[in-house]
Parts: structure tokens; C-alpha cells; sequence
């Protein structure tokens, strides 16, 4: 499956690239703003310098008088350690100040403040000029007052504020992107609790996910719903075929083995008998193999749909011997019990299976005239069936490994044999809670195969 990334991963990534892309704009923002403030606070601060050193402008004996008032240029320190320049003229006449001073490019109205930026002495100087008419005698003379200041305390502020704002802009963005990484694993979470949802599931747990989700994950969660019951159907049809197939094919598997054995009686040909007794093996491994394939299908079904009952084990396994000392008989086997109550909480039906399935193993496997002994007791909480033979063992391999479907020890040629009468029995006992324990036996050869369930 190729991989695309972390869906977390990328969201974070989009969120700290939108959280970015507003840090940088919150900082121009706030740095044009900054400047235009500055400079405003310097247009006022002039035109009220300017205003001020206007209404001190008098008439005395025909003549324009001007006394500079201390608090203009006062006004204008407050901004910062600026040059300060100023000039007034009467009409055609230099009363005070910077005769070299720059006049305004659009003079002023009477009563208007122009503003202007010009340079004067090899620096940018920013101008407010005021009109005003004074009377001397009896002739209109008109004033204009010009106050300039250099820009390097506006720049100092603008420069200030715009670190200010640039160190607010990076603490912005990194809450930001913590915040968006924190959204990002919120908002995934009934994503994630969903998977885990399903991982928590055994293999053959199909039902329907049934929880709460957000509206986005509904389409997800039907569709995986359609899914799993797809599969369900589709594994049950499976289990059906193949328990109509084995059931099928079991009865004339009788038939061939019963015809065969006929055959056999009446043959004198000793070629023959040994071809006809090659069928009859063939037969009775064709028979074995679609009865524990009928068995296997059925703990399959039934333990998707387990039904637990209180169940004697020891009643049990006294049932699986009587119903398989018979079998044991032929080959001079003696089947040892030794029973104490151990009740379980399981399906009967299956335990018995996985039960027949082990004493079956040991009763095939273990050579003539020998013992196979069972013991059912309680030990440390756990309900114990063990099936002890006196057989070839479990082989050099792991023993894990025999519970594999279709899986043989070595030590077996010449048996016949599916490879699934312990896959069944475990299978049983893990879909109980319980575990099939392979061993040997404390004393002689052999084999110790046993059955632990919790006991109820």
C-alpha cells in the first residue's frame, strides 16, 4: 500500500501555513498602522506648534510683531531627540528663523495647515505651515508661519513598534501552530477510536460498528459496515459449501470403503489385496479429511455465536470414550479415565468436538496394546483435560506449529492423517478463553496434549 503521509501531519501543516500567512499580514498591518500613527502624532504636534507661534503674531506701530513662545518648541521634543527648524515671513519679509528653509509646494489658505516633505541640510524634514492676516495699520499683511522636523524619532517609533509587532506576529504563530497540532489530533480522535474499534476485534467478529461518530465519518463507517457484511456472508457461504461438500462426499467414501472391503475378502490374489487395502487407506484418509473439514467449518460457525452453558468437562470426556473405545478396541488400546468435576462455561457441542479431536489423535497415533490415559481435574482456577498416549510424540519441531492447519510432525508418515484435529481443538479453546497445552509426558515417550479452560 503506498503511503500518502499522516492526514494529522498535513492538517497541522496546513493550519501553521494559514497561521503564517496571518502572522505576516497582522504584522504589516500593524506596522503600517504604526507609522501612519507616528507620522500622524508628528503632523499634529506641528500644526499645533505652528498654530501656536501664529496666534502670538501682533501689531505694533505698523508693524508685524512675533515673540516665539517657549511651549512650540516644547511640543516638538516631545517626540524625540529631532532637529527643529522654523521660519516666518510677513508677506515679502523675513520676520525669524532658517531663511533657507523650504517653502510649502501648495502655500497654505488663511486659517489651512499644509503639510509637506521636503529635505533641508541633508535630511528628510516633514513641514506644517499656517496663513494668518494681521492688520498693521491700516494694510492686510499676511503671515505664514512654517514649523520642520526631522523624521528620525518617527522612524526610532515605527521601527520600535514594528519589532514589537513582529515579536507578537512569531509568538502568534507559534501558539497557532501549537494550537492547530492540538486540533489536528482532536479532531482525528473518533477517527482513531474507530480503528481501534476494529483492531480490537477477533478475526471472525463481523458485526456492525455501532458508535457515536462525527457527520463526516458516517459515509466511513456505513460503507465499512457494508463491507464486513459482505464478508460475513461471503465467509458463511464458504463454511456452508464446505460442510455440504464434506457431508457429501462422506457417504460415498462408505460406500467405496465398504465395496472395497468385500473385494478384499474374496480376492485370493495377493497383489490384489494389497491394491485393494492401498483404496481402503485412501478411502479412510478421504473420510477422515471431510469429517474434521465438516468440524472445522462447524466451530467456525458456531464460535462466531458462542453459547455458554455451565458444562461438566468430565462428562465429556466420559461421553468421547465410550463413543471411541471401539475404535481403541481394534488396536488393543485401554483408555485409563480419572475424572473430577471441573465445570466450564462453554458450548458443549464444540468442547465435546475439540475433545474427540485430541483422544482420536492419541488413540491413531499410538501403536498397539498400549494406554492411553485421561485425566480431567482443577488446578490453579483452570479446568485441565489432559490425553496422554504412548505414541511417536509431537515430533523435533515446535509444537506451536501443529496447530496450524494441514500441519504434520514429521514423526507421522505412514498415518493417516488431515493435519486439523488440533487446529480444531485449539481453535474451540481460544474462542473459550482457553489455550491447548503441548507436551510431554513426565514419564516414558509419548505425547501430552491438554485441553485448559477457566474454570466456572
Amino acid at each position: 500500500m503506498t503511503g500518502t503521509g499522516s492526514i494529522g501531519r498535513r492538517l497541522t501543516l496546513l493550519l501553521a501555513g494559514v497561521a503564517a500567512l496571518l502572522s505576516l499580514l497582522s504584522w504589516a498591518m500593524v506596522n503600517g498602522l504604526a507609522k501612519q500613527a507616528a507620522e500622524r502624532t508628528q503632523d499634529n504636534v506641528l500644526a499645533a506648534s505652528a498654530t501656536t507661534i501664529a496666534e502670538t503674531l501682533r501689531s505694533e506701530q505698523g508693524e508685524v510683531r512675533l515673540e516665539l513662545p517657549y511651549s512650540a518648541f516644547s511640543m516638538l521634543g516631545a517626540i524625540g531627540e529631532d532637529r527643529v527648524f522654523y521660519r516666518v515671513t510677513a508677506g515679502d519679509q523675513m520676520l525669524t528663523g532658517y531663511e533657507d528653509l523650504p517653502l510649502p509646494s501648495d502655500p497654505p489658505s488663511q486659517g489651512q495647515v499644509v503639510f509637506d516633505t521636503a529635505q533641508f541640510s541633508g535630511e528628510a524634514i516633514r513641514m506644517a505651515s499656517v496663513s494668518r492676516v494681521i492688520f498693521a495699520g491700516v494694510q492686510a499683511v499676511p503671515v505664514t508661519v512654517t514649523m520642520a522636523q526631522t523624521r528620525n524619532g518617527v522612524s526610532a517609533i515605527t521601527s520600535d513598534l514594528s519589532q514589537l509587532a513582529a515579536f507578537l506576529s512569531v509568538m502568534f504563530f507559534l501558539v497557532a501552530v501549537a494550537m492547530s497540532a492540538f486540533a489536528a489530533q482532536t479532531s482525528l480522535k473518533p477517527l482513531n477510536e474507530i480503528a481501534a474499534a476494529v483492531a480490537r476485534r477477533g478475526p471472525s467478529d463481523l458485526r456492525p460498528l455501532r458508535r457515536e461518530a462525527p457527520t463526516e465519518l458516517a459515509p466511513l463507517m456505513t460503507s465499512l459496515n457494508r463491507l464486513m457484511d459482505r464478508l460475513g456472508q461471503s465467509i458463511r457461504r464458504s463454511e456452508d459449501f464446505i460442510a455440504e461438500a464434506a457431508h457429501r462426499v462422506r457417504t460415498p467414501l462408505a460406500t467405496v470403503r465398504a465395496q472395497a472391503e468385500v473385494a478384499l475378502r474374496t480376492t485370493d490374489d495377493d497383489a490384489e489385496k494389497q491394491r485393494l487395502r492401498r483404496i481402503i487407506r485412501a478411502v479412510d484418509e478421504s473420510s477422515r479429511s471431510a469429517g474434521q473439514l465438516l468440524d472445522h467449518a462447524t466451530v467456525a460457525y458456531r464460535a462466531e455465536d458462542l453459547s455458554r452453558h455451565p458444562t461438566d468437562l468430565a462428562d465429556i470426556a466420559r461421553k468421547t470414550v465410550d463413543g471411541l473405545e471401539p475404535t481403541a478396541a481394534m488396536k488393543d488400546i485401554y483408555i485409563k479415565l480419572d475424572t473430577t468435576p471441573a465445570t466450564v462455561s462453554g458450548d458443549a457441542v464444540l468442547l465435546e468436538n475439540a475433545f474427540r479431536n485430541v483422544l482420536d489423535n492419541a488413540i491413531k497415533y499410538s501403536p498397539e496394546d498400549t494406554t492411553v490415559t485421561v485425566r480431567v481435574f482443577v488446578e490453579n482456577g483452570y479446568a485441565r483435560a489432559a490425553v496422554v498416549d504412548e505414541g511417536p510424540g509431537l515430533g523435533d519441531g515446535p509444537a506451536e506449529n501443529l496447530t496450524e492447519r494441514f500441519r504434520r510432525g514429521r514423526n507421522t508418515e505412514g498415518i493417516v492423517g488431515s493435519g486439523l484435529g488440533l487446529t480444531i481443538a485449539s481453535d474451540v479453546l481460544r474462542a473459550h478463553g482457553g489455550h491447548l497445552d503441548l507436551g510431554q509426558p513426565t514419564k516414558g515417550k509419548g505425547a501430552c496434549v491438554t485441553l485448559v479452560l477457566p474454570s466456572s
